[in-house]
């Protein structure tokens, strides 16, 4: 599969603290790839370095062919890079629907006037019945669904997820399962997300990359080993 996203040699760091060391990375477009590995090894520095909260200090990023290295974050945005940050920032004072209208603005390709697309509340029916409920009154599960709401609602062709199960209730991380199911396989949607829980992540990834002190030190198929394969390169 031709990678809609292409990491070469990738490095940032924060001040003199170096904490991507020559990462490459290629995810194919319409899959899913899975990135794992221990705290504090990288994952969420890389996820901020794709979309460009975080400047690379060496290699380079190619979206869907072209160089976007040195483009802004909001330009990539706009490219079609959705981000769900690790413990969701959504907006506690405005409502489901107006955080939701937030993510309009960084539709792909300027699409963004309009109302929320209807496949949003299609995938999360919960955020319907709540939509005039403020963010900050939901529970972790119903902000984590707003959460990617929003990003959808930007229209991406690239979502990044961090720790999209973190200190959500197992009935709940059941439901983002299934919406990111469709996510994939009827919006055709590139996923690449970051996940402690492999059970999940194994559910619906095609390919993982496994993580140690900044660089990747291991990939494969999904199909071919199991998350107990590899459970003890990962364990916190």
């Amino acid at each position: 599969m031709t990678p809609l996203l292409k990491l070469e040699a990738a490095c940032a760091g924060y001040g003199q603290s170096q904490v991507l060391w020559d990462v490459s990375l290629d995810a194919p477009a319409g899959g899913v790839t899975a990135l794992i590995g221990r705290n504090g090894v990288g994952k969420t520095t890389l996820l901020r370095a794709i979309v460009g909260a975080q400047p690379l200090t060496g290699g380079r990023m190619l979206f869907d062919g072209e160089d976007v290295t040195r483009l802004p974050s909001h330009r990539r945005a706009r490219a079609g890079v959705g981000y769900v940050p690790q413990g969701r920032h959504i907006f506690p004072h405005l409502t489901v629907e107006e955080n939701l209208a937030a993510g309009l603005s960084a539709a792909a390709g300027g699409r963004g006037a309009g109302k929320v697309p209807d496949y949003v509340f299609d995938m999360f029916p919960k955020l319907a019945q709540i939509r005039r409920r403020k963010g900050g009154f939901l529970s972790g599960g119903e902000q984590q669904q707003l959460a990617i709401g929003r990003a959808l609602a930007g229209m991406p062709r690239l979502l990044l997820l961090d720790e999209p199960t973190e200190g959500v209730q197992p009935n709940v991380v059941q439901q983002i399962e299934a919406a990111l199911q469709r996510v994939r396989v009827e919006l055709g949607i590139t996923i690449v997300i970051v996940e402690q829980y492999l059970d999940f992540a194994w559910s619906f990834a095609d390919r993982y990359c496994v993580m140690q002190r900044g660089r990747i030190i291991r990939e494969g198929d999904t199909r071919s080993e199991s998350a107990a394969d590899i459970a003890g390169l990962v364990s916190i």
